[in-house]
């Protein structure tokens, strides 16, 4: 019964900056820590960044730390990842989840997680 649905991904140049978006169904999450993890064909997925459910406390994987930036909207169920300085390293399938704590996000143990949407970064 509760469902991610992420947007926001598409082709840019190496440089350039994306926002995505995840939008919860109805007001489940409200409480929730939410993240993003990305995938790249071949590759394991990673994690990026979380969020506590009030927004207060943040989370960033190395490779993207002064680049990426993460939020939330408590009122609308929503999370951001607002993305600058792209690299083409940063081409994956980037996939929005929610769970009990910022650690279980973090480590990729979150009960939900939604379907991903493209980002590509050209040379």
């Amino acid at each position: 019964q509760v469902r991610l649905v992420e947007s926001g991904g598409g082709l840019v140049q190496a440089g350039g900056s994306l926002r995505l978006s995840c939008e919860a169904s109805g007001r489940t999450l409200i409480t929730y820590a939410m993240g993003w993890f990305r995938q790249a064909p071949g590759k394991e997925r990673e994690f990026v960044a979380a969020i506590s459910w009030s927004g207060g406390i943040t989370s960033y994987q190395d490779f993207v730390k002064g680049r990426f930036t993460i939020s939330r909207d408590i009122a609308e169920n929503t999370v951001s990842l607002r993305m600058k300085s792209l690299k083409p390293d940063d081409t994956a399938v980037y996939s929005c989840t929610a769970g009990d704590t910022l650690a279980a996000v973090a480590g990729g143990s979150s009960e939900y997680w939604g379907q991903g949407t493209q980002v590509t970064v050209s040379s």
